[in-house]
């Protein structure tokens, strides 16, 4: 029963909706028709967490003392599991008590630290496309979003010197993504070093999502923020365990980085959770102390899979440069079409699951996103459902 003197806050009213949420209807009414989906929208790993960590769970979970409230700053063991991952993997130095966060997933932290220091008015500086949390979280907290147009004719990379003098100067927090969701773009040590060095000239936060960085394929290793040099001084860099250990229903990650930046996080969450169950951030840190032949085959599968579809969308038409990183291709749209109404097809014709770039902002309008979370005999049904339905790629 509505309640017509009740309405939602502007902050609501202003979002528009949300694609994923959008999607899962234009499913579930295709499901009710009869089409047998083969769903590449989310980038929702196929598969169970490794048999370790789901062993480590049910340990914890017949333990009596795992089942109350958790600390608010995660277990001291789970933090020091962050601390020794980040030096193992990227040379990175941390703190465990003041320098990394456990997090109800990425998602929620990188919402969460928007409203906790973003003030009405203040400039966010977010690329465009994105990631929705990276602009709907400063939309959300009242931000003043200015958009950093991404294009392929500069791979994808934020161009620095392209913000306005007047922009930057009165910039408060720049949120960025490399290895990228959506476009699968990556960014050389180098990138990093620079938005460094202007983050510190301008007096900006950075705030990096760096949630595919182990997705990575052909000898490639992606650049942690905090290896460079200065740069925990100015930012925090947030990582997810869904990609990597096919742990996305279990919603945990991790922030690192600046102590005092993760300190005001650290309170915010206080007014708002009890932290993550300890089962889950006992079977968390177990996956971070896995052999790196995990890691590795994780890559294996989602690099055959990249392959597969690469090689299959090329006989249909299209020519896409293999990505370095992440679980995603980001394919061009035939002339003509734009993305939604490319996706919306594919779905009604072939009930095939791509999700539109311009979910991601109007930077990713005339592209889809496909992600390859599916095994390779799922993948060539997609396939031969887009070849039987005469989808074709034309420039």
């Amino acid at each position: 029963m509505s309640l017509p003197w009740i309405s939602p806050a502007e902050r609501l009213r202003s979002l528009p909706p949300y694609v994923f949420a959008r999607l899962d209807e234009l499913k579930a009414k295709a499901r009710e028709q009869g089409l047998d989906l083969i769903d590449l929208g989310m980038g929702n790993p196929d598969g169970s967490a490794p048999a370790p960590v789901i062993d480590a769970a049910i340990e914890a979970l017949q333990s009596p003392d795992t089942h109350g409230y958790p600390p608010f700053e995660g277990t001291a063991s789970f933090r020091q599991s962050i601390s020794r991952w980040y030096q193992k993997h990227y040379g990175v130095e941390l703190d465990p008590n003041t320098e990394a966060l456990p997090l109800i997933g990425s998602k929620e932290g990188l919402g969460h630290l928007a409203l906790a220091y973003i003030n009405p008015g203040d400039t966010v500086l977010v690329p465009n496309p994105s990631y929705p949390v990276h602009f709907r979280g400063p939309a959300i907290a009242g931000g003043d979003i200015y958009p950093l147009k991404l294009s392929a004719a500069k791979d994808w990379l934020i161009d620095l010197q392209a913000i306005p003098e007047a922009v930057a100067q009165r910039a408060k927090i720049l949120f960025f993504n490399y290895p990228n969701n959506p476009t699968t773009a990556t960014a050389p040590r180098a990138f990093f070093e620079e938005i460094v060095a202007w983050a510190r000239h301008y007096e900006v936060l950075l705030v990096h999502d760096l949630c595919y960085a182990e997705l990575a394929f052909d000898g490639y290793q992606p650049t942690s923020l905090l290896e460079i040099p200065g740069a925990k001084a100015l930012s925090v860099e947030f990582h997810t365990l869904s990609k990597t250990y096919t742990m996305a229903g279990w919603r945990v990650g991790f922030v690192v980085g600046n102590a005092d930046i993760i300190q005001g996080l650290r309170t915010l969450k206080t007014n708002f959770d009890y932290g993550i169950f300890r089962v889950v951030q006992q079977a968390a840190q177990t996956a971070l102390a896995l052999p790196d032949q995990y890691i590795q085959e994780a890559q294996r599968r989602y690099q055959r899979r990249r392959d597969f579809m690469i090689q299959g969308l090329g006989e249909l038409g299209w020519s896409i440069t293999p990505p370095k990183a992440t679980m995603y291709l980001w394919v061009p749209c035939p002339a003509g079409m734009t993305a939604a109404d490319f996706a919306l097809n594919v779905l009604e014709s072939t009930g095939v699951v791509f999700t539109p770039g311009s979910a991601f902002g109007s930077g990713g309008e005339g592209y889809v996103r496909a992600s390859l979370i599916a095994d390779e005999d799922r993948l060539g049904e997609a396939l031969a459902r887009l070849r039987k339905a005469g989808i074709t790629y034309r420039a």
